[in-house]
């Protein structure tokens, strides 16, 4: 055995003592309350699974899908991710003892929550774009519908869906593993410090990078909105502005609008729990359980405000 194994081996044993020893004095207590926690966050995923589906239709049916392809793409993604997570903590309600490879798999794919952080890594990946594409079309608008092509868009959903799942796997698949029929996700880490670099990577990736985003983004897509503000009411006091201009920057500014309010519910939603991701889920699950479900509230939140931009 080498010595990195033998860290890994080292680490991924004193978690599992420091959970049995946790479990221990928490009794009976703690488990009704993981309970109740676990069947509020499948509430909130059944919700959002069919607060999502509903705005997917309603764009389908008015062929909206087509010209908001970045935004059907974003209620896509919380569908799927509000349904693998109802999938996910339903099969944690099972608490099936695991053994063998089907176990192994059900670990890996379903009790890790690999199949829910798959879409919603992509889902905060998809949220930039959606700001970079309106920034685009707002503060460069000419350069926009020159070089903006479709190829580009539909080439932006399909990485996030991509990047989602390699990012999620890559974290997963080596540091899960199953121990006395339990499944242990993100434990067997490498060293401390391959454990603390990923906290710090994702963090910064998707948190701090994609605020800085949406911050600069909408911003300066602001300060473009005041300045056609400005340009339009001079051309209503000449009498020269048309209905079809006035519909068209008023669906602009309320698109700008809904993103900023999802930005900053993202911002208030997302940060306590990525700021926890650096923790042992396992030491803390109660904890983990309630930022989930403070986390999952912009899933609720996005479908209803996006709904408007269409």
């Amino acid at each position: 055995m080498t010595d990195q194994d033998s860290t890994a081996t080292t680490t991924g044993i004193e978690i599992i003592q420091q959970t049995a020893t946790g479990s221990s004095v928490t009794s009976s207590t703690s488990r009704g309350a993981d309970f109740y926690f676990q069947c509020a966050v499948i509430v909130i995923g059944v919700v959002g699974t069919a607060a999502n589906a509903l705005i997917l239709y309603a764009m389908v049916a008015s062929k909206q899908h087509k010209k908001q392809v970045l935004i059907f793409n974003q209620n896509a993604l919380d569908l799927v991710s509000c349904l693998c997570l109802v999938i996910t903590y339903a099969a944690k309600l099972c608490d099936v003892y695991l053994t063998g490879k089907h176990g192994y798999w059900l670990c890996l794919i379903i009790l890790s929550e690999g199949i829910f952080w798959c879409p919603n890594v992509g889902s905060l990946i998809n949220l930039a774009a959606i700001t970079t594409e309106r920034y685009l079309k707002v503060v460069h608008p000419v350069w926009s519908k020159k070089s903006l092509r479709n190829w580009m868009i539909y080439s932006t959903v399909a990485f996030s869906w991509i990047a989602g799942a390699v990012i999620t796997a890559g974290v997963t698949v080596p540091t899960t593993d199953i121990v006395d029929g339990a499944c242990y996700a993100q434990v067997f880490w490498r060293s401390r410090v391959a454990q603390l670099a990923y906290g710090i990577w994702y963090f910064l990736s998707f948190y701090v990078i994609i605020l800085l985003i949406f911050i600069f983004g909408y911003w300066r897509i602001l300060i473009a909105i005041r300045r056609q503000a400005t340009v339009m009411a001079g051309h209503v006091a000449a009498g020269r502005s048309t209905a079809a201009q006035t519909q068209s920057n008023h669906i602009q500014t309320n698109i700008v609008k809904t993103m900023i309010l999802v930005s900053v519910f993202f911002a208030i939603t997302w940060s306590p729990l990525v700021m926890f991701i650096d923790s042992k889920f396992t030491l803390l699950e109660n904890v983990y359980y309630v930022l989930i479900f403070i986390a999952l509230l912009i899933h609720l939140h996005q479908p209803v405000h996006l709904r408007y931009q269409v």
